[in-house]
């Protein structure tokens, strides 16, 4: 195709006209200025040096969530006091929680974080807070889905999974209370996964810190019945989370209210286009997350085919990972906001060099914790427990996965990665392939052809497996050529 230009000489009055390729006129326009400015302010996500920027905005999250986890921990310690049984009703409960705050985080909330993130990379303000407003709606339904799926299916589900007795009957009851209040969970979660998106990591940690301090006082009072309180057992946890729940939303529409707010929540007319920027990435991410928490319940089950100490070694260990869970999500939810900016800016470099930096950094980080504690696995277990039984699955467990802590991070670190760029399909394939090793590992301990340590293994080998395909998918992938 031949495009006309014409210009002035420098000479003579005449108008001259020259001949160029297409592709060589659309290099002599003015090229679209990068959104490094969003209403006037420099936005550093595109510009910042990568590591001290991902350290920047993940040490608040995952400071805020360490201390999370130390709630968990300590709610633990408290439900320890009750007895095994109450130790086992917490960690059948542990499974459906999990799944729970990985698909309102990790999933839909990730694809929340994505989509204001490539929406302000572009400069588009409005399309930023009209999607803050359609996660609002989501959340509602989602949470509400939630609650009366597991109050339908809990009793039949926590059978399963190997309760029995008082163990079964107060898993039911802390569940029922616990995801009772799902939708006061979900959306103070996806408000505050849009505001990681845009950069936002201050109100997200500042209300998360507040609804930890919140908990440390509440769950004792009601679990063991201090200050006069009636003594509520397992139950009490529930109560506690569920009122911090509620503080949560109350301090966080209130923040995003209010003119001081850069990205404002206010209603906006519902559009599909906006439920399909946030759902497209987050439905996959759901299907992933629910895959890698569906494994932890099967596990769970197989520990379950023994008996009620085994279940409770299991869930003691296992919670250690739980301290996994804020470093990867902190520097996961950095990337997504960093990947996503750079995308909706055009700038596909810097996006998968971050995505690099940040799982490299994260995986170095735990596989240093995990190799800790595969060789020291009493530092975590004797807090918690001392009968025979209990420590020596825990040491199982913590001996055969700590070696794979480095493996799992850098799956989830591109994930997460993934999430900003909207390219999950590579992490999606290698979470199929740790959901069947884990399923195959509770299939054969029930068929008695595996004993629980070889099961550990399976699950271990699939990590590893799992990475290893993230991280080919990532290398092959196109993120785009702009």
């Amino acid at each position: 195709m031949r495009v006309p230009i014409t210009h002035m000489p420098a000479k003579g009055g005449h108008l001259m006209t020259t001949s160029l390729t297409a592709d060589a006129a659309r290099a002599l326009e003015p090229a679209p200025l990068p959104a490094k400015v969003n209403s006037g302010v420099a936005n550093p996500l595109l510009y910042a040096p990568l590591l001290p920027l991902l350290i920047r905005l993940a040490v608040p999250t995952v400071a805020v969530m360490l201390m999370q986890t130390v709630l968990s921990v300590a709610e633990t310690y408290f439900v320890s006091g009750l007895g095994v049984d109450a130790i086992a009703a917490a960690s059948l409960v542990v499974p459906v929680m999990l799944l729970m705050t990985m698909v309102s985080n990790g999933g839909v909330g990730g694809g929340v974080s994505s989509a204001v993130a490539r929406a302000l990379g572009g400069g588009r303000q409005d399309e930023a807070e009209s999607l803050v407003w359609h996660s609002v709606v989501i959340a509602i339904i989602a949470g509400g889905l939630f609650a009366l799926a597991v109050i339908a299916a809990g009793p039949m589900l926590y059978r399963e999974l190997g309760g029995t007795g008082a163990s079964l009957q107060q898993a039911i009851r802390y569940s029922d209370i616990l995801f009772g209040g799902a939708v006061l969970f979900w959306i103070p979660t996806l408000l505050q996964s849009a505001l990681r998106g845009a950069g936002n990591v201050r109100t997200p940690a500042l209300i998360m810190l507040g609804g930890v301090g919140a908990g440390l006082i509440i769950s004792p009072v009601l679990i063991l019945g201090w200050l006069g309180f009636p003594r509520m057992g397992v139950a009490g946890a529930g109560v506690a989370q569920v009122l911090c729940s509620a503080g949560s939303l109350v301090a966080i529409v209130a923040s995003m209210r209010s003119a001081g707010s850069r990205l404002r929540l206010r209603r906006h007319p519902l559009r599909r286009d906006h439920f399909g920027a946030i759902l497209g990435v987050g439905l996959l991410s759901t299907l992933n997350a629910a895959m890698t928490t569906l494994s932890i319940a099967a596990i769970t089950a197989a520990a379950g085919a023994f008996n009620v100490s085994t279940i409770a070694g299991y869930g003691i260990a296992s919670r250690l990972e739980m301290l996994l869970v804020p470093v990867m999500f902190g520097f996961g939810t950095a990337a997504v906001a960093v990947v996503g900016t750079c995308i909706g800016a055009g700038d596909v470099v810097r996006a998968r060099r971050a995505a690099l930096v940040n799982a490299l950094f994260v995986a170095g980080l735990l596989e240093v914790l995990g190799l800790g504690v595969a060789f020291f696995p009493g530092l975590w277990m004797s807090h918690f427990a001392s009968d025979p039984d209990v420590l020596a699955v825990g040491g199982q467990y913590l001996r055969v996965m700590g070696p794979v802590f480095g493996f799992i991070a850098v799956a989830l670190s591109l994930y997460f990665a993934g999430q900003g760029a909207r390219r999950v399909g590579w992490p999606l394939a290698a979470g199929v392939l740790r959901f069947v090793c884990a399923l195959s590992a509770a299939a054969l301990v029930f068929a008695g052809r595996l004993s629980l340590e070889s099961a550990f293994l399976l699950v271990a080998g699939g990590a590893i497996v799992g990475a290893a395909v993230t991280v080919w998918g990532f290398a092959r992938g196109d993120w785009g050529r702009r």
